[in-house]
C-alpha cells in the first residue's frame, strides 16, 4: 500500500511559486490582504501541521456536502466562474503562484466573493496530504505544465504517486477531469491512468475528448491555445468503485 503522505526523494517539495512572482500591483496586494484570510485553508503547511493530520470537513467545505477541487488554478477564471455558478458546491483551489492567487481574489472583489470558495496558496500535493479519505466529488487539472523534455517528465503532476493520493481522497464514482492542448501530455495521462488501479478513462467516441464538459468555464490558457491553433483535449477519468488490475507501464 502506498504511503499516505508521499514526498519527493529529497523529502521536500519545491514551492517555488510562492517565492518567485512578479511584483504585485497595489490593487492585487490589497485583494490578497483583504480577501486572502477569508478564503484561506488553515492547517495545510508543514509549519502549521507537521503531523499531516487530516483537516475537518468543516474547515475545507463548510456544511456543503459536495466538494470539488481544482489543482493549479492558474489565474482562477474557471474556479471563480464555477464557484459563482454552483453556490451549493464547495469549490476548493490550490495554486502556488501568488500572482495567480492575487488575480483570482481581485476578480472576486470586483464582483462578489463567493462564500463557497476556499483557497490554498501553495502546492496542491500538500493540500491532498491533509484532505480526508473519500472526501472529493470531483477534481480538475486544467492545462498543467506539460514538462515536454524527457528529463523533466517526472515533474508532471499526473503521476502514479499523485493518482494514489487522488484515489484516497476521491469518492468512488467521482471524476478527475483533465484539460490540455498538448497531445504528448494527453498521451502521458492516458498511459499513467491505464496502469493505475483506481482510474478508468471515460470515453466511447472521439467527441468525448474533443468537446468540453457541460457547464464548462474556459481558462486564459485555453484562449491562448485556441488563438495559436491548438485544439484542446478533455479527458475524464472515473474513480472506479472496484480496483482494476494494474497493467505495466510501457
Amino acid at each position: 500500500m502506498p504511503s499516505r503522505h508521499p514526498r519527493t526523494l529529497s523529502g521536500r517539495r519545491n514551492l517555488h511559486g510562492r517565492a518567485r512572482h512578479r511584483r504585485l500591483s497595489p490593487a492585487r496586494r490589497s485583494a490578497l490582504e483583504e480577501l486572502g484570510p477569508r478564503v484561506r485553508i488553515a492547517g495545510v503547511s508543514m509549519e502549521e501541521n507537521p503531523a499531516r493530520n487530516s483537516l475537518s470537513p468543516q474547515s475545507l467545505a463548510g456544511d456543503r456536502p459536495v466538494r470539488w477541487l481544482e489543482i493549479g488554478f492558474g489565474t482562477g477564471e474557471h474556479l471563480l466562474a464555477m464557484a459563482r455558478a454552483r453556490p451549493e458546491v464547495a469549490m476548493i483551489g490550490a495554486e502556488p503562484y501568488l500572482a495567480g492567487v492575487s488575480r483570482l481574489l481581485l476578480a472576486a472583489r470586483l464582483g462578489s466573493l463567493p462564500s463557497n470558495l476556499r483557497v490554498h496558496a501553495g502546492d496542491g500535493r500538500d493540500l491532498l496530504d491533509v484532505i480526508p479519505d473519500r472526501f472529493l466529488d470531483r477534481v480538475y487539472l486544467l492545462y498543467p505544465d506539460p514538462w515536454p523534455k524527457r528529463r523533466h517528465a517526472r515533474r508532471r503532476f499526473f503521476s502514479r504517486e499523485n493518482l494514489d493520493a487522488l484515489a484516497r481522497t476521491m469518492l468512488p464514482g467521482s471524476e478527475l477531469r483533465v484539460a490540455t492542448d498538448i497531445p504528448l501530455l494527453a498521451r502521458h495521462c492516458l498511459l499513467v491512468a491505464r496502469a493505475h488501479l483506481s482510474f478508468h478513462w471515460q470515453a466511447e467516441c472521439a467527441g468525448d475528448w474533443r468537446q468540453p464538459w457541460p457547464e464548462w468555464a474556459g481558462t486564459r490558457y485555453e484562449e491562448k491555445a485556441l488563438r495559436a491553433g491548438r485544439n484542446p483535449i478533455y479527458l475524464t477519468f472515473c474513480r472506479t468503485r472496484e480496483p482494476q488490475s494494474r497493467t505495466p507501464m510501457p
